[in-house]
């Protein structure tokens, strides 16, 4: 049986590929299970430059199976409300976290459907780049659910509360541009051109400052709950640990010679 959640580390990039073509991608109780144990394996590994999220097929990820979430519908109340709060929590949640934490990048490719549980983990990732053809969906409204893996924190933060509001309530349907104009995305390329230009984006941050990149990843996700002195310190402290580092005497010395620098991992 093919796994739902393929895991390969080439020189330093790790390439998670959500591989249930033939449902679209869409998030079953097993993928969800794989998908906890791939990101758990990463959070575990130190030779990681960058992690790349991919769909299998030509969709990304079209929210969660609903042949699975109905195949709870005979348990009792009491019964969903444990079953269901222990998915979220042993596999959405620590997915979601693992991969914040991880000391790299994390880049997501999205082509096609782009929904659900889908939606909140390209949210959820560093860098976003889509097909001009991609789609986006918050979709829980529509069957009811009120969102999972981080929808809630990372919505408001990227597209403005009212904005969050409306995507997540009415969970209308919007493309690739509108995406990038909200800032869901970073960048938008034709389909044809998806894979040179994240191959390209992946060459920059593998062949750029590692410990940087892990030092602005922490500061980032850990600014939202910072008041401005303690984010300010937390700078400080950071930058100066970069100033002890191999690649900030390569960056000086690549600037003062004039010639374009050559970072170490």
């Amino acid at each position: 049986m093919t796994s739902p959640i393929l895991l390969d580390v080439i020189d330093g990039v790790a390439t998670l590929t959500l591989n249930r073509p033939a449902s679209l991608n869409a998030l079953s109780v097993d993928m969800m299970k794989a998908l906890a144990e791939a990101t758990a394996k990463l959070s575990r590994r130190d030779d990681l430059r960058v992690v790349l999220i991919v769909g299998a097929g030509e969709h990304f990820m079209a929210g969660g199976d609903l042949k699975d979430f109905a195949s709870h519908l005979h348990l009792s109340p009491e019964s969903r409300l444990a079953t269901f709060r222990a998915m979220i929590e042993l596999y959405i949640n620590q997915s979601v976290e693992a991969l914040a934490a991880v000391p790299v990048p994390v880049i997501a490719r999205v082509q096609g459907a782009c929904a659900g549980f889908g939606l909140s983990l390209a949210l959820g990732c560093d860098l976003v780049v889509a097909a001009d053809s991609a789609y986006f969906t918050s979709a829980y409204a529509s069957i009811g659910l009120s969102g999972d893996g981080g929808v809630s924190w990372f919505l408001p933060r990227i597209v403005g509360r009212h904005k969050a509001f409306e995507l997540l309530l009415l969970a209308d349907r919007f493309d690739a541009a509108e995406a990038q104009r909200l800032g869901v995305v970073n960048k938008v390329v034709p389909l044809a051109e998806l894979d040179a230009a994240v191959a390209a984006l992946v060459g920059r941050i593998v062949n750029g400052p590692r410990e940087t990149y892990a030092e602005m990843k922490r500061l980032l996700n850990q600014s939202a709950d910072q008041s401005l002195d303690a984010q300010l310190q937390l700078e400080a402290d950071a930058f100066a640990r970069c100033t002890t580092q191999p690649n900030f005497d390569e960056g000086l010395n690549a600037f003062l010679g004039k010639r374009k620098a050559r970072f170490n991992g």
